[in-house]
């Protein structure tokens, strides 16, 4: 018999090899399946690829599993989406159970049938039970059915038995399956993936039959249908939590986004009132708030032809339709509101050039794809590759990527975007919305959006934002379940969607919005006003900013100089490093338009794992968030620190020049970082340095405060990373961004201890992380003792009135007080109170 050391793994059928990573399908690219190969076959009979026994087959002859006496299984998929063929087009030759040798006929099928009425032929074969293997032959090209493809390496392998442990099973309640086709591959693959994420013995119950929950091959072999009754059983550590999770899975389909009508029908059969849901709550992504009524947008489905016309045809099909796009989103950028909106289209114009799309798509072309189904396939799985990496940027650049792969195929198909009829006061609802929908709005109709997907950084929005439109993320998917028409209050700030809101709740939104957009005009008719406390002491409020336009609009706003320049917005997005002339120009126009009296606060290059530069070689980062990144990488590659020094020491004397460092951990770097700053004046010939300080970003500088302090001119509390390190939370996670609060007691102590080290020698402080553009916590900084407040542009004006409503002796007591409380939510609340107490918004409104 065959050891795994001697197993080979044979090609199950005639055909042309592809990447996993182009098979348009996620579960299969991302292999949360199991590893092996892409065939686009050119003969009609599935063979068997080795020895052993058919363990499942399912019956509807698009899927098969052979397990040999090793263990080994391999699952051989034909087809995508053929589950839905119902049978239709296979012949199964062989049983559950039976002995097959290598090369046995195990499946015939019709492939014109099947290719004229499924998604694709495209046929997987996986190594379900998850041993590496080398291949036998060049893993593109042509193959024939039988040969050898694969040699498997042996594994350490634990028994596919869960063990049973002490104590009773809990039972979740019984759940219908709304899967139109039940558990097949894809959903088994989620439910399994997810189930061995947790210690405990998980079993899944069909009438008397019970399948191991996290073997794929043995959740298949159950052939669950729509409709069947199926339960979770689990017994350990974690049985609770595993119970809980995965029958929410089941509820929700297993990632199958075709269940949500299914879900849908059957929730709103039910009163809404009988589910005892009136609040939805999700993580604010624009704040604000609206009243209005529900309209869902759904996902539109494109009908893509897998095969093309000639090479050159489709070659121009793809050419044309990249090109009209490039066109729309030119004109998208030019109608943008702001440079932030501006470069989002930007970058996806550069997305249309981006040579390893182009060359997927040209690939799968010269197979006889069509441009549709190229493109479409080489978009879907560069977006799925980026899902899988874990980055939530990266999550984020996905969406970018398959709002810009859906504009071009439907220039290809010929398919424009239909104008949906909104109504008044629309609150929009959707699996996830994409930066071109909603940058193509209609204000005047839609007063806000929430969705399930998407993050509070993401391009929608930050769109969002741009247009004043309130937006909550990360809700649960029951919200899309709710019915047209139906009249919800959306409040951002909270991170709410009231489902039942009373008339009292509608009544207090509408005078809180009357209330904010008179406080909003009288803010910015007195912007120009020094920001001075009721008691007299001065804080200099400052902007962050990204381009000369924001400097200009920075001014116009009330800005008292610039508290960080985020100098990457000169290097990201292009394929070449910028030149010297480029850059001193570019800081020379921005500290003009500031003038002598003000701050210019450049942030050094901050990039490197989670933001790569095309022209810089960085190897890839299992955590790019701990990894090389800001001053570590500058200071790997010197020569890109010296040129950037020596660019920004040109716009020496035409404001007040100071540099700052981010991410610095260790004095070591502090002291290199000076030495090359000092080298580069020198060589200008300047006299005076400009002021160097650094970013506390990381708890290790917030500790250490006290031994940075005496070498540097200033410290810049980043309090979005402070906060993301000291809480070890992703900032960008949809469900923990609203527990990675900066308001969080520890973050706070941090930033305590940061401040009383500067004064101790002199050294001002300043604040600008995300929340310092918030007015609520304008006191507590204050009464912290930060120095100078760097906000968002637009919110300058709100920033510098807050500080005017307060005394700075009121503002020590609050600080004093919120040092000792335990969570951001108290800290929050005791801020709200305080402002409640202390200022008279009608008085303000008058004064």
């Amino acid at each position: 018999m065959a050891t795994p050391q001697q197993l080979q793994l044979h090609a199950p059928l005639s055909g042309v090899l592809m990447p996993l990573d182009l098979v348009p399908d996620p579960v299969f690219s991302s292999r949360v399946i199991g590893d092996g190969v892409c065939i686009d076959p050119t003969s009609n009979a599935l063979c068997a690829p080795l020895a052993g026994v058919v363990s499942n087959v399912q019956a509807s002859g698009h899927a098969i599993s052979i397990t040999d006496d090793n263990g080994v299984q391999v699952l051989m998929h034909i087809g995508l989406d053929t589950v839905n063929l119902a049978g239709k087009g296979f012949t199964r030759l062989v049983e559950e159970g039976q002995q097959v040798d290598v090369g046995q006929t195990l499946i015939e099928f019709d492939a014109d049938f099947v290719a004229l009425n499924a998604r694709s032929l495209l046929t997987l074969m996986l190594v379900v039970s998850g041993e590496p293997f080398t291949w036998l032959t060049p893993s593109s090209g042509l193959v024939d059915s039988g040969q050898p493809l694969l040699s498997l390496n042996p594994v350490e392998r634990t028994s596919q038995t869960p063990v049973p442990e002490e104590g009773d099973a809990v039972f979740s309640k019984p759940v219908t399956l709304a899967n139109p086709n039940g558990l097949h591959a894809r959903p088994a693959a989620v439910f399994a993936q997810a189930a061995k994420g947790f210690s405990a013995s998980i079993y899944l119950h069909k009438k008397q039959e019970s399948a191991n929950a996290k073997s794929l091959v043995a959740i298949m072999a159950l052939q669950t249908a729509h409709g069947d009754v199926v339960q979770v059983s689990a017994a350990g550590p974690e049985a609770e939590a595993a119970i809980a999770v995965l029958a929410d899975l089941l509820l929700t389909g297993c990632g199958e986004t075709v269940v949500s009508a299914q879900v849908q029908a059957e929730v709103q059969a039910k009163p809404m009132e009988a589910q005892s849901l009136t609040v939805l709550r999700g993580v604010c992504a624009s704040s604000g708030s609206a009243f209005g009524q529900v309209v869902q947008i759904a996902e539109q489905k494109l009908e893509v032809n897998e095969f093309g016309a000639t090479q050159q045809v489709e070659r121009d099909h793809l050419s044309r339709g990249l090109a009209e796009a490039s066109v729309a989103l030119q004109q998208l950028r030019e109608n943008a509101k702001g440079s932030a909106q501006a470069d989002i289209f930007k970058a996806h114009q550069e997305l249309l050039e981006d040579p390893g799309l182009l060359e997927a798509a040209h690939v799968l072309i010269d197979e006889g794809k069509s441009a549709g189904f190229a493109w479409r396939a080489a978009t879907e799985s560069t977006a799925t590759l980026f899902k899988s990496l874990g980055n939530a940027l990266l999550v984020e650049r996905a969406a970018d990527l398959s709002d810009v792969g859906q504009r071009v195929l439907k220039l290809i198909l010929g398919i424009r975007d239909q104008v949906m009829e909104l109504p008044e006061g629309a609150i929009l609802i959707a699996e996830q919305l994409t930066p071109s929908q909603t940058a193509g709005l209609d204000t005047r109709k839609v007063l806000g959006f929430a969705t399930v997907g998407g993050g509070a950084t993401s391009h929608v929005a930050i769109l969002a934002r741009a247009s004043g439109l309130p937006a909550i993320c990360g809700l649960p998917a029951q919200v899309l379940t709710l019915a047209n028409g139906t009249q919800v209050l959306l409040d951002a700030d909270k991170g709410e969607l009231q489902l039942d809101p009373d008339l009292e709740a509608i009544e207090q939104l509408r005078t809180r919005r009357q209330l904010q957009r008179q406080r909003q005009q009288h803010e910015l008719a007195h912007a120009s006003l020094a920001a001075c406390t009721r008691d007299g002491h001065h804080v200099e409020v400052t902007a962050n900013i990204a381009s000369l336009a924001e400097a200009e609009q920075a001014v116009a706003q009330g800005g008292e100089g610039v508290g960080l320049l985020r100098s990457e917005f000169l290097y990201l997005d292009r394929n070449h490093a910028p030149s010297h002339d480029e850059q001193a120009s570019t800081y020379s126009a921005i500290a003009k338009a500031l003038g002598p009296a003000r701050n210019l606060v450049v942030r050094t290059l901050d990039v490197g794992g989670d933001k790569p530069l095309a022209y810089v070689p960085m190897d890839s980062e299992t955590n790019p968030f701990l990894g090389l990144r800001g001053i570590r990488l500058c200071l790997e590659r010197p020569q890109l620190l010296r040129d950037q020094f020596r660019a920004i020491l040109s716009s020496a004397g035409l404001a007040r020049l100071h540099i700052m460092l981010p991410m610095v951990t260790q004095l070591s770097e502090l002291r290199l970082a000076r030495q090359l700053l000092e080298e580069e004046a020198l060589a200008l010939g300047l006299t005076e340095l400009p002021k160097l300080g650094i970013m506390i970003e990381v708890p290790a500088a917030a500790l250490m405060a006290d031994l940075f302090a005496p070498e540097v001119d200033f410290f810049s509390i980043g309090t979005n990373d402070l906060t993301q390190y000291t809480l070890a939370m992703d900032r960008d996670h949809p469900r923990l961004a609203s527990q990675a609060d900066s308001f969080h007691p520890s973050v706070l102590r941090l930033i305590a201890g940061t401040v009383k080290a500067a004064h101790a020698h002199g050294k001002w402080v300043g604040v600008c992380g995300a929340m310092a553009s918030e007015t609520l916590a304008v006191p507590l900084l204050l009464g912290l003792g930060v120095d100078e407040l760097s906000a968002s542009v637009p919110l300058i004006p709100a920033i510098k009135a807050a500080v005017r409503e307060v005394d700075l002796t009121d503002c020590r007591a609050i600080a004093q007080q919120v040092l000792g409380l335990e969570s951001a939510e108290q800290v929050r609340e005791a801020l709200r109170l305080y402002h409640e107490a202390t200022v008279d918004t009608s008085r303000v409104l008058e004064n």
